[in-house]
Parts: structure tokens; C-alpha cells; sequence
């Protein structure tokens, strides 16, 4: 059966105006609605598209979601455990918390992705890079699939500036030096330089390395974005 989507996952997000708290708890509430909306779409596939290439580099969609669960799984006791044992190596860090939370059959993986949908457990304190996780490796198992979703402008533009801001889980920061981004559906923009302008997400995806996004940008800077986020 089609797992319903809850209301928040298609309102906008309301980022309170004062109070880390509460501004952390709206992300986390941005983070649970994207997580719910991407299972729901997920039920809807077959083995095929499960093991489809995701924009994730060599990660098939099931290892994508893997991966989702076990950033939803590991805090930061266990993920200095696990970096630690993997000598720093982030690749094999993420490779071998993929296998743990990866299920014997794609419904399995699934099920387990279902079960970590409201967490709050992280890394780090960092939330906007949490919810960005969700919206970008969204994004790395729709596009392929053709499935249409547009996650809430508002939330995006959180991830968006968390992205321009600093290089953290993915070198958006680099991506975006030297250039003028501007969302042509939202608030975000940043930066000073030639010209980049798109959609929020498109913006944001370009930022996580996202080349085949690029195709969604105008501007004379998109030349110099495509050239650093190609693969």
C-alpha cells in the first residue's frame, strides 16, 4: 500500500525568526517530510529501478537509501568509531555503514529506511546538512527514474545556504567561489562574480557536484560551475 505523505512534506517550510531551537526543530520537521516523501515514492518501484545508477556516483538507487539510513542511524560516538576504523578513509567509512543498514532485498531496505524517518540522530549538530543529505540524494535517485518531486523552495534555500556557506559533507563552498548564484524561484542568493541563476534546487544539486543540473542553469558563470562539479 502507498504510504501517505504527512501534510509537512508539501508546505512550505516556516523557519521560526528567533530561537536555535526551534529553528533546528523546523529543519529536523523539513528532514522527517523528505524523508517520508522519498519512501513514498520509493514504494512504488520495482526490482529493476532499484537496482538503477543513481547521480551518486557508482551507488545503485537501494545503496543510496542504504546510505540515507545510516546517516539516520549514526551519531557522533559512532561515527568517529567508524571514520577512525576506516583510517579516515570516508569512502570505505560510508561503504561499510551502507552494507550494515542495506537489506537482504530491496523491501527489506526499505523497511529499515522507513523505520529512521523522524530520527534526530547525526554526526554532527549540523541540521541544515542533514536535511541537505535527504534533498540531494533525493534528487540522485529521482532524476534517473524520471520521478517527478519538487521538495518545498523554503527548505532548499536552508540547504542552499549552509552550501555556499562552507565545504562539509560535499565541496559546495569551492563549487560556488567566485560566482553569483541566484535562485530565480526564492530567496537564495549569494556571492559576487559572473552570473549563475536556476531554480533553487538546481542551484543547490550544481553546489553537491551535480553536473547533469548544470543543464538547468543560465548564466555566463555555468561554464565555470560545470567545469568544477563534472564528474
Amino acid at each position: 500500500m502507498r504510504q501517505a505523505i504527512p501534510s509537512t512534506a508539501t508546505q512550505p517550510l516556516e523557519l521560526p525568526l528567533a530561537g536555535a531551537t526551534a529553528a533546528r526543530d523546523a529543519l529536523w520537521s523539513a528532514t522527517h517530510a523528505a524523508r517520508a516523501a522519498l519512501a513514498d515514492d520509493l514504494a512504488e518501484l520495482d526490482d529493476t529501478q532499484w537496482a538503477q545508477p543513481s547521480l551518486c556516483g557508482r551507488w545503485i538507487v537501494e545503496e543510496v537509501v542504504a546510505h540515507l539510513t545510516a546517516a539516520a542511524s549514526t551519531g557522533t560516538v559512532r561515527w568517529l568509531t567508524s571514520i577512525l576504523g576506516a583510517r579516515f578513509d570516508s569512502d570505505l567509512h560510508n561503504q561499510r555503514r551502507l552494507v550494515e543498514h542495506r537489506g537482504a532485498t530491496p523491501a527489506e531496505t526499505l523497511e529499515r529506511f522507513r523505520r529512521v524517518i523522524t530520527s534526530t540522530t547525526a554526526p554532527t549538530g549540523h541540521t541544515a546538512a542533514w536535511l541537505g543529505e535527504v534533498i540531494v540524494h533525493g534528487q540522485d535517485i529521482r532524476r534517473p527514474l524520471g520521478l517527478p518531486h519538487t521538495p518545498p523552495v523554503q527548505a532548499v534555500t536552508e540547504v542552499a545556504r549552509f552550501y555556499a556557506s562552507r565545504d562539509f559533507t560535499v565541496a559546495s563552498h569551492s563549487t560556488a567561489k567566485g560566482l553569483r548564484l541566484e535562485a530565480t524561484d526564492g530567496p537564495f542568493a549569494t556571492g559576487a562574480g559572473p552570473l549563475v541563476s536556476g531554480t533553487t534546487l538546481a542551484l543547490t544539486m550544481a553546489m553537491a557536484g551535480r553536473h547533469v543540473y548544470c543543464d538547468d542553469l543560465t548564466g555566463p558563470g555555468v561554464p565555470i560551475m560545470r567545469a568544477r562539479c563534472s564528474p
